[in-house]
Protein backbone atom coordinates (compact mmCIF):
# COMPACT_ATOMS: atom_id res chain seq x y z
CA UNK A 1 0.00 0.00 0.00
CA UNK A 2 1.32 3.26 -0.77
CA UNK A 3 1.46 6.18 1.88
CA UNK A 4 -1.28 7.91 -0.77
CA UNK A 5 -3.49 5.09 -0.69
CA UNK A 6 -3.31 5.18 3.42
CA UNK A 7 -6.20 6.50 5.91
CA UNK A 8 -5.77 7.81 8.91
CA UNK A 9 -7.52 6.32 11.75
CA UNK A 10 -9.16 9.03 12.80
CA UNK A 11 -11.00 10.07 9.83
CA UNK A 12 -11.52 7.99 6.60
CA UNK A 13 -9.80 10.09 4.04
CA UNK A 14 -6.54 9.92 2.11
CA UNK A 15 -3.55 11.00 4.31
CA UNK A 16 -2.05 14.31 2.72
CA UNK A 17 1.48 13.07 1.21
CA UNK A 18 3.98 14.91 3.56
CA UNK A 19 6.22 17.58 1.74
CA UNK A 20 9.59 16.32 0.93
CA UNK A 21 12.13 18.52 2.98
CA UNK A 22 14.88 17.12 1.34
CA UNK A 23 14.69 18.82 -2.09
CA UNK A 24 16.33 21.86 -3.13
CA UNK A 25 14.85 24.49 -4.64
CA UNK A 26 16.49 27.20 -7.36
CA UNK A 27 14.54 30.50 -7.15
CA UNK A 28 15.16 33.34 -9.44
CA UNK A 29 14.01 36.22 -7.73
CA UNK A 30 13.68 39.45 -9.85
CA UNK A 31 13.16 43.03 -8.53
CA UNK A 32 10.26 43.72 -11.21
CA UNK A 33 8.80 47.06 -9.20
CA UNK A 34 9.71 49.65 -6.54
CA UNK A 35 10.81 53.07 -5.87
CA UNK A 36 13.79 52.58 -8.04
CA UNK A 37 15.48 55.63 -9.33
CA UNK A 38 16.04 55.96 -13.84
CA UNK A 39 19.48 56.10 -13.73
CA UNK A 40 20.08 53.33 -11.17
CA UNK A 41 18.04 51.27 -14.13
CA UNK A 42 20.22 52.36 -17.30
CA UNK A 43 23.40 51.17 -15.01
CA UNK A 44 21.20 48.02 -14.15
CA UNK A 45 18.06 46.78 -16.26
CA UNK A 46 18.32 43.80 -14.50
CA UNK A 47 18.69 43.25 -10.48
CA UNK A 48 17.79 39.63 -9.62
CA UNK A 49 19.21 37.22 -7.46
CA UNK A 50 19.33 32.92 -7.59
CA UNK A 51 18.69 31.68 -4.08
CA UNK A 52 18.88 27.95 -3.00
CA UNK A 53 16.26 26.92 -0.52
CA UNK A 54 15.55 23.44 1.27
CA UNK A 55 11.80 21.98 0.99
CA UNK A 56 11.28 22.44 4.45
CA UNK A 57 12.30 25.79 4.95
CA UNK A 58 9.30 28.70 5.60
CA UNK A 59 8.73 31.24 3.50
CA UNK A 60 9.07 33.76 6.43
CA UNK A 61 12.64 31.97 5.95
CA UNK A 62 12.71 32.70 2.34
CA UNK A 63 12.00 36.39 3.51
CA UNK A 64 14.51 36.89 5.02
CA UNK A 65 17.13 35.29 2.31
CA UNK A 66 15.71 37.77 -0.14
CA UNK A 67 16.29 40.67 2.53
CA UNK A 68 19.35 39.74 3.19
CA UNK A 69 20.45 38.83 -0.22
CA UNK A 70 19.17 42.80 -1.38
CA UNK A 71 21.07 44.07 1.41
CA UNK A 72 18.20 45.63 2.93
CA UNK A 73 18.61 46.80 6.25
CA UNK A 74 14.91 48.22 7.82
CA UNK A 75 12.39 45.16 8.29
CA UNK A 76 8.87 46.06 6.92
CA UNK A 77 5.39 43.46 5.94
CA UNK A 78 5.58 41.04 3.50
CA UNK A 79 3.35 39.21 1.71
CA UNK A 80 4.03 36.05 -0.84
CA UNK A 81 1.23 35.49 -3.47
CA UNK A 82 1.00 32.24 -5.54
CA UNK A 83 -1.31 31.42 -8.55
CA UNK A 84 -1.71 34.55 -9.66
CA UNK A 85 -0.91 35.68 -13.06
CA UNK A 86 0.52 39.18 -12.02
CA UNK A 87 0.77 40.64 -8.76
CA UNK A 88 -1.41 41.56 -6.40
CA UNK A 89 -4.21 39.26 -8.18
CA UNK A 90 -6.90 38.52 -6.39
CA UNK A 91 -6.87 35.06 -7.34
CA UNK A 92 -3.91 34.05 -5.65
CA UNK A 93 -3.22 32.51 -2.44
CA UNK A 94 -1.52 34.93 0.15
CA UNK A 95 0.91 34.50 2.84
CA UNK A 96 2.03 36.93 5.39
CA UNK A 97 3.99 36.93 8.24
CA UNK A 98 1.28 36.29 11.27
CA UNK A 99 1.09 40.04 12.72
CA UNK A 100 -0.21 40.96 9.23
CA UNK A 101 -3.28 38.06 8.94
CA UNK A 102 -6.10 40.54 10.33
CA UNK A 103 -6.97 41.80 6.32
CA UNK A 104 -9.31 44.99 6.97
CA UNK A 105 -10.60 44.05 3.40
CA UNK A 106 -11.37 40.15 3.95
CA UNK A 107 -8.95 38.44 2.14
CA UNK A 108 -7.70 35.39 3.35
CA UNK A 109 -3.91 35.01 4.37
CA UNK A 110 -1.98 32.19 5.50
CA UNK A 111 0.93 32.31 7.85
CA UNK A 112 4.40 32.83 5.90
CA UNK A 113 6.07 31.28 9.09
CA UNK A 114 4.77 27.96 9.07
CA UNK A 115 4.62 27.28 5.32
CA UNK A 116 7.10 25.47 3.75
CA UNK A 117 8.51 25.66 -0.02
CA UNK A 118 8.32 21.83 -0.20
CA UNK A 119 4.13 21.66 1.03
CA UNK A 120 3.35 24.39 -1.88
CA UNK A 121 3.42 22.23 -4.71
CA UNK A 122 5.60 23.95 -6.60
CA UNK A 123 6.78 22.72 -10.06
CA UNK A 124 10.02 24.03 -11.99
CA UNK A 125 8.33 27.23 -14.03
CA UNK A 126 5.99 27.93 -11.73
CA UNK A 127 6.07 32.00 -10.99
CA UNK A 128 5.29 33.69 -7.69
CA UNK A 129 5.26 37.22 -6.13
CA UNK A 130 6.95 38.51 -3.21
CA UNK A 131 5.41 41.93 -2.02
CA UNK A 132 8.09 43.64 0.44
CA UNK A 133 7.32 47.03 2.17
CA UNK A 134 3.64 48.39 1.31
CA UNK A 135 4.12 51.73 1.64
CA UNK A 136 7.03 52.14 -0.62
CA UNK A 137 6.04 48.94 -2.50
CA UNK A 138 8.98 46.19 -3.40
CA UNK A 139 7.39 44.10 -6.21
CA UNK A 140 9.88 40.76 -7.04
CA UNK A 141 9.24 37.83 -9.36
CA UNK A 142 9.74 34.65 -8.39
CA UNK A 143 10.72 31.70 -10.51
CA UNK A 144 11.21 28.21 -10.04
CA UNK A 145 14.12 27.55 -11.87
CA UNK A 146 14.98 23.46 -10.72
CA UNK A 147 13.55 21.67 -8.14
CA UNK A 148 16.68 18.76 -6.77
CA UNK A 149 16.36 15.38 -4.78
CA UNK A 150 18.81 16.28 -1.50
CA UNK A 151 20.32 19.27 -0.56
CA UNK A 152 23.88 20.64 -1.08
CA UNK A 153 26.65 20.88 1.63
CA UNK A 154 26.51 24.26 3.15
CA UNK A 155 24.05 26.67 4.94
CA UNK A 156 21.06 27.29 3.16
CA UNK A 157 18.98 29.58 1.83
CA UNK A 158 21.80 31.17 0.39
CA UNK A 159 22.74 33.67 -2.94
CA UNK A 160 24.17 31.66 -5.98
CA UNK A 161 23.95 34.46 -7.95
CA UNK A 162 23.64 38.23 -8.08
CA UNK A 163 23.16 40.09 -11.17
CA UNK A 164 22.89 43.85 -10.92
CA UNK A 165 23.82 45.62 -7.71
CA UNK A 166 21.09 46.35 -5.25
CA UNK A 167 18.96 49.18 -4.97
CA UNK A 168 19.11 51.56 -2.03
CA UNK A 169 15.84 50.89 0.15
CA UNK A 170 15.40 54.09 0.52
CA UNK A 171 15.74 56.66 -2.23
CA UNK A 172 15.96 60.27 -2.74
CA UNK A 173 14.03 60.75 -5.93
CA UNK A 174 14.96 64.38 -5.89
CA UNK A 175 18.30 63.09 -7.13
CA UNK A 176 17.52 62.46 -10.24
Amino acid sequence: MTRSDQTTKKRRTPAKPRPRANRTFTLEVTIVGGPITRSFVRKNPVISRTIEARGDHTLAELHEAIFNAFDRYDEHLYEFQFGGKRPMDRQARRYCPPMAMDNPFGEKEADAARTTLGSLGLATGDVFYYWFDFGDDWWHRIEVLAIAEGAPLGKLPRVTQRVGESPPQYVDMDEE
